[in-house]
């Protein structure tokens, strides 16, 4: 009898402890299975919320709404109609004043010069942009004096027939940076140089004079400048760009001052084709000393333009 209550008690605990085993296990897979769902559940959801903010910032990365004449590339072309004001002084090293002359004036010059000029654009961001500019302007002109007038080392009087020419080659470089950038509009600051190549110089032009007599005199100078510009786009295919610079500088033997604007309305014709019209100019004052001459320039072009621009190159902002 005790023996069979005996084994009886030792199968009761060996089916309580294998039972309990069973649940445990069972109990901490369950734990296992809830915790790796629950892992599994935060990591999805975390993964979804990783997601969620990549898509956002390459959504608004790549989709940002800014106006649509920002392009990467954009080359121009065109024809520019300049009214000119030109002012020349040159005399010699030796103390010598020269005569102020004025080239319309005094010289038979006409006051609109036409010309070609180019251009090309790259934005690096929606915001950033390089620029660089160019155009060049050749006049000479013959004239029989009203005036004596004193140029470098010679004097011309009064009713001599002279030749006379002033050519200048601009180069413009900048870089802008837009501080507000919207969807129908930007406005940034920029800055850059302009490099001014520019020659003058008479010479007289009487066949009788066995002599010849001429003054020339050229410099090249780069003029820093700093700038606001922007635009706004009335509608999907008509908007208004503008720029204003200025800066004043001296550098060895030449000091200068510039002033420059641009503003023209721009019309998209086609996807990747623009007419722009508009007015710009730019005016100089450059006061230099070189090969013993002393000379003032202050010279000023300012007039309509009309240009053909052509863009291109993918972009993240469109």
């Amino acid at each position: 009898m005790n023996k069979k209550i005996i084994i009886s008690t030792v199968l009761l605990l060996f089916f309580k402890f294998s039972y309990g085993q069973i649940t445990s296990h069972s109990n901490r897979n369950d734990d296992k299975n809830h915790f790796d769902s629950a892992k599994l559940s935060y990591n999805f959801e975390k993964n979804v919320f990783v997601n969620n903010e990549v898509i956002t910032l390459k959504k608004d990365k790549v989709e940002r709404d800014v106006p649509w004449f920002v392009e990467r590339f954009k080359i121009a072309a065109g024809f520019y109609e300049a009214l000119n004001n030109t002012n020349i002084s040159l005399g010699n090293s030796s103390g010598s004043i020269g005569t102020g002359v004025d080239f319309e004036s005094d010289l038979g010059f006409s006051k609109y010069s036409p010309t070609f000029l180019a251009g090309i654009d790259w934005r690096s961001t929606s915001r950033s942009k390089f620029t660089l500019n160019y155009y060049n302007l050749h006049r000479n002109a013959n004239y029989r004096l009203q005036k004596s007038i004193n140029f470098g080392d010679n004097t011309y009087e009064i009713d001599a027939k002279v030749n006379s020419y002033f050519n200048t080659s601009i180069f413009r470089f900048s870089y802008g940076y837009a501080l507000i950038s919207k969807p129908d509009y930007e406005l940034g600051l920029s800055i850059g140089t302009h490099i001014v190549g520019a020659k003058a110089g008479i010479s007289l032009a009487d066949s009788n004079i066995s002599i010849k007599t001429s003054d020339d005199f050229g410099f090249t100078a780069p003029l820093p400048d700093f700038g606001i510009w922007g635009g706004y786009a009335f509608s999907n295919r008509f908007a208004f760009n503008g720029e204003f610079n200025y800066f004043a500088l001296k550098i060895n033997d030449i000091k200068g001052t510039i002033l420059g604007f641009d503003g023209a309305f721009t019309y998209k014709v086609l996807e990747n084709l623009d007419l722009s019209s508009g007015l710009t100019g730019f005016n100089f004052k450059v006061d230099a000393i070189k090969d013993h001459l002393n000379g003032d320039f202050k010279w000023g072009n300012n007039g309509i333009f009309f240009k053909v621009s052509y863009s291109f190159g993918k972009n993240k902002w469109h």
